[in-house]
């Protein structure tokens, strides 16, 4: 027991107590729920438009983007909720993001047009962003639960 602290001290090699891997853990879950929100909305309204009017998003092959992009979420999510299939996690956040970069790339020597926000921000630039996000918490997530299912096998509590 640390004397500077009520709690005990469950610090196993990187200097941090359970407690505060954990509370990371549920931080970082709540941030990738938000951002899969967020992503699912906007993609979703890009195919309710491209439904609408068959001209929302650009196509790959003849499939619209938008229709991918948001296949690339709702995948993902379900995996994360069900806190299972990282393979499944990874294939789709890695494929929608390998398109947000062709996108954002198209998009910045112009020879591609990206669907816009109300702001003019390309959404390709968003999706780029999210994606990594995504990406690149879940990786953050999965070591913290490592390390935190690792320390309570160690710990008397």
């Amino acid at each position: 027991m640390n004397n500077n602290s009520i709690l005990p001290n469950h610090t196993k090699g990187n200097g941090y107590p359970l407690w505060i891997a954990l509370l990371s853990i549920l931080s970082i879950t709540v941030l990738l729920i938000i951002f899969f929100i967020a992503g699912i909305i906007g993609a979703g309204e890009l195919v309710l438009d491209e439904i609408q009017t068959g001209n929302g998003c650009p196509k790959i092959w003849v499939i619209p983007a938008c229709v991918i992009i948001l296949v690339c979420f709702l995948v993902p999510f379900v995996a994360h909720l069900k806190n299972k299939w990282n393979k499944l996690y990874f294939l789709f956040t890695g494929l929608a993001f390998v398109i947000a970069i062709i996108a954002s790339v198209m998009q910045f020597s112009g020879n591609g047009e990206c669907p816009k926000t109300d702001g003019g921000i390309p959404m390709c630039y968003l999706s780029l962003l999210v994606f990594s996000l995504l990406i690149g918490l879940k990786i953050i997530s999965n070591q913290l639960s490592l390390k935190a299912s690792s320390d309570s096998k160690n710990s008397i509590f």
